[in-house]
């Protein structure tokens, strides 16, 4: 029996043996780092109107350019054309091919489109590019009479189209109809339509988006007899302009009378069934275009809700006056920040995507002996972004000098804005408290476009600084 007691007494002491030392290594868990403490702070986040000078959004100006066999020089013509064009971060380039609607575009064509390509790249803009071969309303004269004609001009131009490609945020159109806006042509049938969106595809890089006119025409090229694999890569870049946009209720003939039920999914529906059919679509793919005759259907609380319904993205500046200049003279009524503003620039100021900060949470977890970060984004635009983002998160310490950088995994592009403007999405980073030295850090969060490798600027009162925008302060003793 004494025997057991012993056994039993040591049983009891091991045990509280190791106890003992799991609770000290709690303990140096929780003051690794020679005992540091680590102070913490973060800042409020307050909406602001300014306007955000961003890549691939806004308003356009339109600039025009016939393709001959002569020799242009155009840097020059560049640099004259877009001597008024500086405040846009976007334009719509017009090339007309009609000088070749018999046959091969030439040598000395093909070259005066790569240089106008290379040329273009001193706008520093992100390029809406339209190849078309009428600018007068008379197309069927001026288009080619054969389909393997423009299926040929796609096939000659798409090796520069992808030398070019990162300037490029999208094309327009399919090069028919009049003035390019896929109407007045021979070419709207079903299966005309198909070859040239899906040749058009296969001879640019993947990156570039294209875009029809109406929604019945994506509806017709899709279909709706299965998928295979270049079906799903054409709906992930096939989106939409309307050039009659908020004209009246079928938008100068975009729209049709039909419920989407009572029409079958070729033809086009009603202004109602359109636009729920562009809230969706338009989430994956851009919109824009440009707004005609003032009417009840852009009166500015209709035009901004039917904006954010279709997600647009950009719009062309000089069209239409009389539209604009009724939006200029009424007020915003929405509470908030853009309270009392015009309603021009309201508009102005949400197409696209508008990013903003509500939130961000800085936090010791002592247990893992990291710091962790958590910023909630919203966005308050009508439209997501449609190019990847890059978000850094940066420690800097201005006594050491020292500035420490890290990716933040994230997929900001779920922001849809328009109709979801009021959903939130929160990154988050855990960050190894080894890595950090005793001393004082600022922490910032910036955004790059990945297309540009510009900024993304955010829709907050706080400035941007050199690193980014501040979200708190770490003290490390």
């Amino acid at each position: 029996m004494g025997m057991i007691r012993i056994m039993k007494w040591y049983g009891w002491k091991k045990w509280k043996y190791i106890a003992v030392l799991m609770a000290l290594a709690v303990c140096v868990l929780c003051f690794s780092g020679c005992g540091r403490t680590v102070e913490i702070s973060t800042y409020d986040f307050t909406e602001s109107s300014q306007e955000l000078d961003n890549p691939s959004r806004g308003f356009y100006r339109i600039h025009c350019f016939q393709i001959t066999d002569h020799q242009e020089d155009y840097q020059q013509k560049i640099a004259e054309e877009f001597n008024q064009d500086k405040e846009t971060r976007l334009c719509l380039i017009e090339i007309n091919l009609q000088n070749y609607k018999e046959g091969a575009i030439t040598e000395a064509g093909l070259a005066n489109i790569e240089s106008l390509l290379e040329a273009l790249k001193a706008t520093d803009k992100q390029l809406i590019l339209r190849f078309l071969y009428d600018w007068d309303g008379k197309n069927m004269e001026r288009e080619p009479e054969n389909l393997e004609t423009i299926l040929l001009h796609m096939e000659q131009i798409g090796p520069a189209l992808r030398r070019h490609h990162k300037q490029i945020f999208t094309l327009q159109g399919l090069f028919i109809g009049n003035w390019g806006e896929m109407n007045g042509t021979k070419f709207l049938k079903d299966e005309d339509l198909s070859q040239l969106a899906f040749k058009l595809a296969a001879v640019t890089d993947p990156s570039t988006y294209l875009s029809v006119r109406m929604p019945a025409q994506w509806r017709k090229i899709i279909g709706d007899q299965g998928e295979n694999q270049s079906i799903r890569d054409l709906k992930t870049r096939l989106g939409l302009f309307n050039d009659g946009m908020l004209g009246n209720e079928s938008d100068y003939g975009t729209y049709g009378t039909e419920s989407a039920d009572a029409a079958d999914w070729r033809s086009s529906w009603s202004r109602e069934d359109e636009l729920e059919f562009q809230n969706e679509l338009c989430g994956c793919v851009p919109n824009g275009g440009e707004v005609i005759h003032e009417n009840a259907f852009n009166d500015l609380d209709r035009a901004i809700e039917d904006l954010a319904t279709m997600h647009v993205t950009c719009l062309n500046q000089d069209y239409d006056r009389e539209v604009f200049q009724k939006w200029e003279r009424e007020q915003v009524l929405e509470q908030g920040c853009f309270s009392g503003m015009d309603g021009l620039t309201y508009i102005k100021r949400h197409l696209g995507y508008r990013l903003l900060i509500t939130d961000a949470h800085l936090e010791h977890k002592a247990l893992k002996n990291l710091l962790s970060a958590d910023v909630t984004f919203k966005n308050a635009g009508f439209a997501p972004l449609y190019r990847d983002v890059k978000v850094q998160l940066s420690l800097y310490s201005e006594e050491k000098d020292q500035l420490l950088t890290y990716e933040v995994p994230q997929n900001l592009r779920k922001l849809l804005g328009g109709k979801q403007a009021e959903e939130l999405l929160t990154i988050h980073q855990d960050i190894p408290l080894k890595e950090l030295s005793k001393t004082s850090y600022k922490a910032y969060v910036s955004l790059i476009d990945s297309q540009t490798g510009k900024s993304v600027f955010l829709a907050n009162e706080q400035e941007v600084e050199q690193y980014g925008y501040p979200i708190g302060t770490i003290d490390i003793d």
